[in-house]
């Protein structure tokens, strides 16, 4: 490692002591904190929507839907994410004693950007992957009509695409069904 990326590390304690005391969110891996942007209407109807729906379905469940204020942390080593959509089935684990940082969610959910498409497909799931309670990864286009469902099958993830309107997703670690008409009700494409 050279002097100047040597410098430039920032170790995950130092993240997170930013970060509780930060105005704006910022993701964090390999010793790089990384800016997020602002999200667009669609982006942001679309999370809301994908949110309710799983809301509704879990409520008097063992499986709890949070959105995009609960910071998730993909391993020891520790990468941080804010996922748009976590689900966590069970007892939340956390942390640390301040229960702002999630080790267990069950379902992610992205809502892709433009920007942030190939980070969230490659790199972002990678790191994802390292969680061990993870079984479903969902990546939903905002700028058309697009749910990719990643599901765990022992040691593999499979991906099936949805194109449709009238498709549904089923979310069997969570036995919850998202029609994709009711995930773009409110979009205009």
């Amino acid at each position: 490692m050279s002097s100047a990326a040597a410098e430039a590390y920032i170790t995950p304690e130092a993240y997170i002591a930013l970060e509780r005391k930060a105005m704006v969110k910022s993701e964090y891996i390999h010793g790089e904190i990384l800016a997020m942007s602002g999200a667009s209407l669609a982006h942001t109807l679309i999370t809301l929507d994908i949110a309710t729906e799983l809301n509704i379905q879990l409520r008097g469940s063992a499986c709890k839907v949070i959105t995009n204020d609960m910071r998730v942390r993909t391993g020891p080593q520790g990468s941080y994410f804010y996922p748009d959509v976590v689900v966590f089935c069970g007892a939340p684990q956390f942390e640390d004693n301040v229960f702002d940082t999630l080790l267990n969610p069950t379902l992610v959910v992205e809502v892709l950007s433009p920007s942030t498409e190939a980070y969230d497909r490659g790199e972002k799931f990678a790191h994802y992957q390292k969680l061990t309670s993870l079984q479903e990864y969902v990546l939903v286009a905002q700028d058309r009509i697009q749910v990719d469902h990643y599901r765990l099958t022992e040691t593999q993830w499979v991906r099936q695409t949805f194109h449709a309107s009238e498709d549904v997703l089923l979310l069997n670690s969570i036995e919850c069904k998202l029609p994709l008409q009711d995930i773009y009700t409110r979009v205009t494409l």
